[in-house]
């Protein structure tokens, strides 16, 4: 089945995360069921068509999603069809004449500074290895900006403490190097201690950060665990681990760092995706003109 040799492709040749993988799959075999009554039948080139993808586009729009959640559906579709031109599996790109639905403006979500240092009131953390392990997870977020999957993927080996830094294998096997500030490089010496009391392995080529039983971590666990510490210092709707990239580089951008260094620190490739930051700055800017300006 076409999909399936999709998915392999996407797993062992683009190396994408498994996150990654999970979304493309999930919503290729969306447009598949809703062309298929009969979901064991595979997706003929035939019926991968402009009519059915702008069916496919109406009834998602009718079942109340948003046009950012279909721009990632149709985006899905668009790296399948691409993988089928390749292939040679079909002649003509069925989403040639497809117009995208505009994405309505969304500022990322962020933690104030002052609620991202009440993290630091130890009382928040239990005592012990999970306790320690935690402070130090939710700190490497907030001090590199790093995503979820390049949290997840950390071996102990991409640490250097002599450099005060950190080595992250980002999106398409890029790496980049960020830089690790004294509190985050104190907490993992406490972490190193707490993970060989409980005889886990520090190996260079173990993962850096574990579960209780000392297993890698997934992604649902350091999920909650995000949830859970975010809920202590904020009331924003959406915590997430891709918050704390947020606050990351707002709170960078807020205190002077050049655009172009969050560019590099957070491994975007182009600057149109690190310049969604900047409106954050701004709205803080108007804050203080209207409290400074005697006219404002």
């Amino acid at each position: 089945m076409e999909i399936e040799s999709f998915v392999k492709y996407l797993k062992y040749e683009k190396r994408y995360s498994e996150h990654t993988v999970k979304a493309y799959e999930t919503d290729i075999y969306q447009f598949h069921n809703f062309i298929y009554t009969d979901q064991k039948k595979p997706l003929s080139s035939e019926l991968l068509e402009y009519n059915n993808i702008r069916l496919w586009m109406v009834k998602l729009k009718s079942d109340g999603l948003s046009s950012r959640s279909i721009n990632r559906k149709l985006s899905s579709l668009k790296r399948y069809v691409n993988y089928l031109l390749k292939q040679g599996k079909i002649d003509n790109d069925p989403l040639a004449k497809i117009i995208n639905p505009k994405n309505n403006k969304r500022l990322p979500e962020f933690v104030q500074e002052k609620q991202m240092n009440k993290l630091e009131d130890l009382s928040v953390f239990k005592e012990g290895f999970s306790g320690i392990r935690d402070r130090f997870m939710l700190e490497l977020f907030y001090n590199t900006g790093m995503r979820l999957s390049e949290l997840i993927n950390i071996k102990h080996g991409d640490m250097d403490l002599m450099a005060g830094a950190v080595k992250i294998l980002g999106k398409r096997n890029k790496e980049r190097i960020s830089p690790l500030n004294n509190y985050t490089i104190n907490i993992y010496k406490e972490y190193l201690v707490a993970k060989k009391e409980m005889d886990f392995s520090v190996d260079k080529n173990s993962y850096l950060i574990v579960t209780d039983k000392g297993n890698k971590l997934y992604e649902k666990f350091v999920y909650r665990k995000v949830v859970h510490y975010l809920s202590f210092v904020t009331e924003i709707d959406k915590k997430s681990p891709h918050v704390l990239r947020h606050t990351f580089a707002t709170h960078m951008l807020n205190n002077g760092a050049d655009l172009n260094a969050i560019k590099e620190l957070l491994g975007h490739s182009s600057l149109a995706a690190t310049q969604v930051y900047t409106h954050n700055t701004f709205k803080k800017i108007k804050e203080i003109y209207k409290q400074a300006h005697p006219r404002a």
